[in-house]
């Protein structure tokens, strides 16, 4: 049956009878298995990079395989978000949670057992299945356990921290299993987070039954959003290898296009939606969704191009590597929070989101100015940190201004959403700031004679390029989503709204 999370018959005299949630009174430890399930579903779009040259020597596969270990994974992921956020709503929030986490931790275990390329592929892409079925639940049932603002800001600024920190975590926590122990613990290591959080979850949540039919489920819309979103991702995903002008690349995201049309025509007219268009149509969110999207498009220079600069100009290990990310964790997680929890009740997303943006920007513009004589003191840190800072401002306040005032129905696709515009954007980011980087590279050496440190210098030169545009894109994206988003603070959500999401006060 549906999960609705608030409309649970109490006996008279039952303490949880003074309030209509049924997690209420156990909300902060739910907080915690979903933040573990988060956790583990961003820690794996990282964890497995840095174990990837162990695992290709130990399986004996090819570079061009390789790049399939990552992608394989964001195909599955990118492209079933929206259906796996839908099945949350039609069949319960915690079924789709536990369903989720199991599922997780048994092809994580297969992958961590793969004797083959394929076998570890295919455990990839399972592990994209389930997460898309994962991720939105989680958010969902955070919008739905968390009903007072200010509590609702608290909770939404540690789960973005997470969302924002857990992929530097999961450098660390690669470089530390793939050194230490065996590159299959980079898969093995969710085994150990899906089991304490499906363990508290099944005691901790209830699912909770409405009245009236269960929605069908929209087939023409699954297939169109599913197969447009795999083109697209897919598309981007081969303009890494491909020239931009090869079909491979312009064909998928052709298709793509045309597909995501034809899904918002089907929208339209279907009785039951998989995305209801009233869910995209309102300014905060769609100015939110926004938000995420840019953000993660800025997001994957710092983390991939600087990965390759700490590693292969300053030498540091993959332990190394991953704690050199730990400040800009750190200065993330602080502002998340004190942004959701302080700042969001009192001025609202909109100033946050942008003076986020901008700051994220300047700190990727400082970090523009590295070169080959630089060191991580005089040349990383400081602009890590203020691009914690700036990520966590604009990340944790987009998220939860997401899910504001939506309808307790549409609470799990709402969420996907979410996790769609990340991982598309996440996609676009890679193909765009790669084929910007490899060109730069290229320029800087025309008419040169090669030598080992003018290589040096032209790899440096394509990060700080791709640092550059990454700017640009937080700059731009922090004046379009402050036209977008409406000023005003959180408050409750007016009668004939979910009150599990809190709506703007719009001046």
């Amino acid at each position: 049956m549906p999960d609705t999370s608030t409309a649970v018959a109490v006996p008279p005299g039952d303490a949880a009878a003074q309030h209509p949630n049924p997690h209420h009174a156990r909300r902060w430890l739910i907080l915690v298995m979903i933040g573990l399930a988060q956790l583990m579903v961003v820690l794996d779009a990282t964890v497995v990079n840095i174990a990837l040259p162990s695992a290709q020597q130990d399986l004996g596969f090819s570079n061009d395989a390789r790049q399939w270990v990552v992608t394989a994974y964001a195909l599955a992921f990118g492209s079933l978000l929206l259906l796996g956020g839908r099945l949350a709503d039609l069949f319960g929030r915690k079924r789709a949670f536990l369903v989720g986490l199991a599922g997780f931790a048994i092809v994580s275990a297969i992958g961590g057992a793969a004797n083959s390329i394929e076998m570890l592929l295919i455990a990839r892409a399972a592990q994209g299945v389930f997460g898309a079925l994962l991720a939105p639940a989680a958010l969902s049932l955070l919008t739905t356990t968390f009903t007072d603002p200010k509590e609702r800001g608290k909770a939404f600024g540690v789960f973005g921290a997470i969302g924002g920190g857990g992929a530097a975590i999961g450098l660390l926590l690669g470089g530390v299993l793939t050194e230490y122990l065996d590159w299959r613990w980079s898969m093995y290591v969710n085994i150990v987070f899906a089991v304490i959080a499906f363990a508290g979850s099944f005691v901790l949540l209830k699912n909770s039954e409405t009245d009236g039919p269960r929605p069908k489920l929209d087939i023409p819309g699954t297939i169109t959003a599913s197969a447009g979103l795999f083109a697209l991702v897919y598309g981007f995903a081969n303009a890494e290898r491909d020239s931009w002008s090869a079909v491979s690349v312009w064909g998928f995201l052709a298709a793509g296009v045309v597909l995501l049309a034809a899904f918002v025509v089907i929208q339209q007219r279907a009785e039951h939606p998989l995305l209801p268009l009233r869910v995209l149509l309102d300014r905060d969110r769609g100015g939110s969704y926004l938000a995420m999207f840019l953000l993660a498009i800025g997001m994957f220079s710092i983390f991939l191009f600087l990965t390759f600069y700490i590693q292969l100009n300053l030498g540091f290990t993959p332990v190394q590597s991953g704690v050199a990310f730990l400040p800009m964790v750190a200065t993330l997680m602080a502002s998340a929070t004190s942004a959701t929890a302080v700042l969001l009740p009192k001025f609202g997303a909109k100033p946050l989101v942008s003076l986020g943006m901008l700051t994220a920007g300047a700190g990727l513009f400082w970090l523009s100015a590295i070169d080959t004589t630089s060191t991580y003191a005089d040349g990383v840190l400081f602009p890590l940190m203020i691009m914690g800072v700036g990520i966590g401002l604009a990340m944790a306040p987009a998220m939860s201004v997401a899910t504001f005032g939506v309808d307790t129905h549409d609470a799990g696709v709402a969420s996907a959403a979410v996790n769609t515009a990340q991982q598309v954007g996440g996609s676009i980011g890679t193909a765009l700031l790669s084929t910007l980087a490899g060109n730069a590279a290229t320029s800087f050496l025309v008419g040169k004679v090669p030598t080992p440190q003018l290589a040096a210098e032209a790899a440096v030169h394509s990060y700080t390029t791709a640092f550059v545009w990454g700017g640009w894109i937080f700059v731009i994206g922090a004046v379009i989503c402050g036209l977008l988003l409406r000023s005003g603070a959180p408050a409750k959500a007016p009668e004939g709204a979910s009150d599990a999401a809190p709506v703007a006060v719009h001046m």
